[in-house]
């Protein structure tokens, strides 16, 4: 008890805290990323060679194999971070992911190790997504529980724009990569690079993370002898509706973004005719944007409110989806650029001011778990497969303009979900409970008596 509380006097700078929850979630998408990136690449080098088609389908599909795995990954993540530490889950969660990419990174090819490459590749990747679905959860989680409660959708963006950061950080370290070498060269050793950079940065990540100390809440919850059991079975016994919620509003922010990011610079070269270099550097811009306008989505939802914020982007989703898609197809790159900037600027609305709100619906003895398992099942239902959907649209009507109704389709499940939901900002809320500062709108509440 006396060892509680001596902790519960230590204070994390808030630069600190967002610093070290930032980079990890800068290490997934990054990783995630650059593995789509060099999938061309992977498919030579771990996948029979006799068809390159079939080779550049596995590498996909074991891009898939990820997502899927995702949703144990943050329920076994969640229950280390709500019953033993924030801290302790998310320092394993960075460093599973930079070691499975560097292991990807130091693995011979097909022609050394046969069909074992192959099966080394996918448990890779089977680790690294086990580690995702815990990382973004958790650091919202973490970050959420140490801000300020007038500055949680402000902290909590800064972390989510790593999301972008990431991706972002994986395309031009591709573009360098290509520029720098030839593709011999590439395909020879280069290749590696990506992968092994990923260890260094998950290295400094953990570092960071272990500077750190646990949350007050959950430091409280211990104290009280407060923590679930079984958190995953207090989610589901408590908040099962919430995690429903949660999912509906993750649909515009997951789908659309692996829509207007990933999507989107195939879309341009086979629908608008522009060159990889023109429809790169589109994203690139778009990717840019959207860091800005995710954490001033953050930033406003303190003070104006995160159900209208969340509710402007989800509007411009609805009726900028086929005016977008129209720019995107126009054949001139700036229009496809600008239609590309205003999906991306619309999904980062939506998503600046999301995960401040997923914690305060959801109490600390199983905020982790559910953020994860609500945030997992959204991309495993419209993530992964959106670019596939997408496609398979444009083949089935023959229209160009059908993805965007991939895209307004998402929006009207996340404005469904936000008809819902409370405003849960402190500053438009009428009363705010009184509690240590940092958590005063996110109260310990103990959970029913077991039976």
């Amino acid at each position: 008890m006396n060892t509680i509380q001596k902790q519960t006097h230590k204070k994390d700078s808030s630069v600190k805290t967002v610093r070290a929850s930032l980079i990890g979630t800068v290490v997934e998408y990054y990783d995630f990323g650059i593995y789509g990136y060099m999938a061309t690449v992977l498919a030579a080098l771990f996948f029979v060679k006799d068809d390159p088609a079939a080779g550049l389908l596995g590498t996909f599909a074991t891009f898939a194999v990820a997502f899927i795995v995702r949703i144990p990954g943050g329920i076994l993540f969640g229950h280390i971070g709500d019953k033993y530490g924030r801290k302790r889950a998310l320092s394993l969660t960075i460093l599973l992911m930079a070691g499975a990419t560097a292991a990807i990174g130091m693995l011979p090819g097909y022609v050394t190790l046969g069909v074992w490459a192959t099966a080394i590749l996918v448990l890779c990747r089977c680790i690294q997504g086990i580690a995702a679905g815990g990382e973004l959860g958790g650091a919202m989680a973490f970050v959420a529980e140490k801000s300020p409660a007038h500055a949680r959708g402000f902290q909590t963006s800064v972390v989510n724009a790593g999301t972008y950061l990431g991706s972002l950080s994986a395309s031009l370290v591709a573009l360098l990569l290509n520029t720098v070498f030839t593709p011999e060269q590439v395909l020879e050793i280069a290749w590696r690079i990506p992968f092994l950079l990923s260890l260094v940065l998950g290295l400094v990540g953990v570092w960071l993370r272990t500077q750190l100390h646990d949350t007050e809440s959950f430091l409280e919850m211990q104290a009280k002898n407060e923590i679930a059991e079984v958190p995953f079975k207090a989610l589901v016994s408590n908040a099962r509706g919430t995690i429903v919620k949660i999912t509906g509003l993750g649909a515009f922010i997951v789908g659309g973004y692996y829509v207007c990011s990933i999507y989107a610079a195939s879309y341009m070269q086979t629908s608008g005719h522009l060159t990889a270099q023109q429809a790169f550097w589109s994203t690139c811009v778009a990717l840019t944007v959207g860091v800005g306008v995710l954490m001033l989505s953050g930033y406003l939802g303190d003070r104006f409110g995160r159900k209208r914020m969340m509710a402007i982007g989800v509007v411009v989703g609805l009726v900028g989806g086929v005016p977008a898609f129209m720019l995107m197809a126009s054949g001139t790159p700036f229009l496809a650029t600008c239609g590309q900037v205003l999906l991306v600027g619309a999904v980062a609305t939506v998503s600046g001011s999301s995960f401040s709100t997923y914690a305060e619906l959801l109490e600390p003895q199983y905020r982790y778990t559910g953020i994860a398992l609500g945030n997992n099942l959204t991309n495993l239902t419209l993530g992964g497969t959106a670019p596939f959907f997408c496609e398979l649209l444009v083949r089935t009507t023959g229209s160009s303009l059908s993805p965007a109704f991939y895209m307004v389709g998402c929006a009207a499940i996340t404005a469904l979900a936000l008809f819902f939901i409370p405003e849960t900002s402190p500053a438009k809320r009428k009363r705010v409970t009184a509690a240590e500062p940092g958590t005063a709108d996110l109260p310990v509440k103990p959970l029913p008596p077991r039976r």
